[in-house]
Order: C-alpha cells, then structure tokens, then sequence
C-alpha cells in the first residue's frame, strides 16, 4: 500500500504546485476583458508557466502509477490535501502567509483524512472489471452530471450555481479516476497497442476534459467557498463508491462508520475553512490584490 500512497501524495503535490505556478505566470501577463489569442504566445515565454506544464503531466503520471498499484478508495481520497498543499506553497510563491486560522484548517485536512483512512482502512485492488459493472456506473454518473449542469444552467451566477458545477466537475474526476485504472491494467497486461484499443482509454479522456470544463465553469459562477467544497468531498465519496462498486473494493462499516463521518465532517470543515482565505481566493482568481495589500490579503487579515 506505500507505492500507491506516495504517489497519489506526489500527484496531489503536482497539481498543487502547478495550479501556483500556473496562477504565478498569469499575474505577470497582460490582463484583458475578453478572450486574447496572444495569451498562450505570452504565457509560453514564461518559464514558470512551463513549469507549471510540467507538473500537470508529471500529476498525470503519479496518478496513472497510483490508481495501477493501489485501490481507487485510497488514491483518489488522498487529493483532498491537494488545496491545503497549493495554499501552503502560494504562500512562499506568491509572497504571502498563511495566518494561523490557515494553518489550523490545512491542521484539520489532515486529521480528518487521517481519521477517514484508518477507519474505513480500504482494501482490494481488481485489475479487470466487467461491462455489467461498467454499464450501470457510466450511465448513473452521467445522468448525475447531466442533471447537475441543467440545475446549474438553471439558476443564476452564485454559490448555487458553483456548487452544481463543482459536484459536476467531482463526478468527473472520479469517472476519469475509475477508467484510468483499468486502462493502466490493460498497458501493464497488454502493452501499448491494447491501451489505445480499449474504450477505457478515451473514457477516461472524455471525462477528463468534461472536468476541466465543468472546473472553469465552477470558478466563474460562484465563491470558491461554494465550488470547492462540492469538489473536494465529492470526488473523495463518488470515487470510494466506485471502488466499492466497481472494484469490488471493500472498507470497514458498523461502528467503524462513526469515526469515518466525523473524519469527513473534520475534511469539510477545514476545507470550508481554507477556501474562505483571500489566498485561496487569488489562487482562483476570484480577486485582484491592490498594489501593496497582496501579503495583507494572503494572511488572511485586513490589510494596513
């Protein structure tokens, strides 16, 4: 179970890193109101953009090896560290500090993922699932995201709106956690040409690109303290219900659910906490710091 951890930690780490570097480059280059095609020319010339590009794919493959070697209910729960790790290297980055507020919820991340983990202690690693588990998955969330973005559409620019679109972006994630695994056994068993010839391949291709969409979409109708929330707890439960039902991987119950709730209460705590900060909210690009205010805001205090 180590290799599978460490990995999973290593991806969560890479996308916190890259979502810093990535916000880092674009406060450097020209701001426009609408869509500018010289944006992607100006960001290419810096090199902590490209930097950024690097961790994305080395994120990508630290997922790949970790869903390969390990159980889906204990990779992908591990990414709800993913804020409190991009908050944590903003705040050396982009020159702020995270007040002790900050470092109690990242505190709080932890212990409840902690307390999740070894209560539910998740076990199983199938590496071949069949279509009569697949067909029932696929169709449920689907018509999940479908209904989530026609209630999104349906309501105006707010915390209602980032939510439906952040449980969207949540069940996404997960649906391109689950697929992935399958097509790293198949690269594993079958080489290159059976990874390309597997409909799982583009599954996972599909429903990642969806949630990316769905995140842009999320981050622009509503208070990051409505979309992350939703996104964060909802790919760790969507995923563990798919491992469960998927892969035939199984987690503790009976008294041992009394701990796993309050370990998820402990999560979404922290994590409501953390995406409240003006350092979380800069990361999303959710406001502009004043010359001068950026480390006031960052702390999490009103600025001189």
């Amino acid at each position: 179970m180590l290799l599978p951890v460490l990995f999973a930690l290593g991806a969560a780490l890479s996308n916190a890193l890259a979502t810093v570097l990535q916000r880092k480059a674009a406060l450097t280059v020209p701001k426009s109101g609408g869509l500018r095609v010289g944006l992607i020319l100006d960001l290419l010339r810096r090199p902590v953009w490209l930097a950024g590009i690097v961790a994305v794919i080395t994120a990508g493959v630290c997922q790949a090896v970790a869903l390969a070697t390990g159980p889906i209910t204990v990779v992908q729960p591990l990414f709800v560290l993913e804020l409190p790790l991009a908050l944590v290297i903003a705040a050396a980055l982009l020159q702020g500090r995270l007040s002790r507020a900050g470092w109690l919820a990242v505190g709080t991340v932890v212990a409840g993922l902690g307390v999740v983990l070894f209560a539910a202690s998740p076990e199983g690693n199938r590496t071949q699932v069949p279509m009569t588990h697949w067909i029932p998955a696929v169709a449920v969330c689907v018509a999940a995201v479908a209904a989530l973005v026609v209630a999104a559409l349906r309501r105006p620019e707010g915390r209602g709106r980032a939510a439906c679109f952040g449980l969207a972006t949540a069940i996404s994630y997960a649906m391109t956690a689950a697929l992935m695994k399958t097509s790293m056994h198949t690269l594993d068993d079958g080489g290159v040409t059976a990874f390309f010839t597997t409909w799982q391949t583009y599954g996972f291709a599909l429903f990642g690109v969806c949630a990316l969409f769905f995140l842009e979409n999320a981050m622009q109708s509503g208070p990051l303290v409505a979309s992350q929330p939703a996104l964060t707890l909802g790919d760790a439960c969507v995923s563990l219900a798919l491992g469960i039902t998927v892969y035939a991987e199984y987690v503790r119950t009976g008294w041992w659910l009394i701990p796993q709730i309050l370990g998820a209460a402990l999560i979404a705590a922290g994590v409501l906490a953390l995406s409240r900060l003006p350092l979380a909210r800069r990361l999303a690009s959710e406001e502009t710091e004043q010359p001068g205010q950026g480390t006031a805001a960052d702390a999490g205090t009103p600025a001189p």
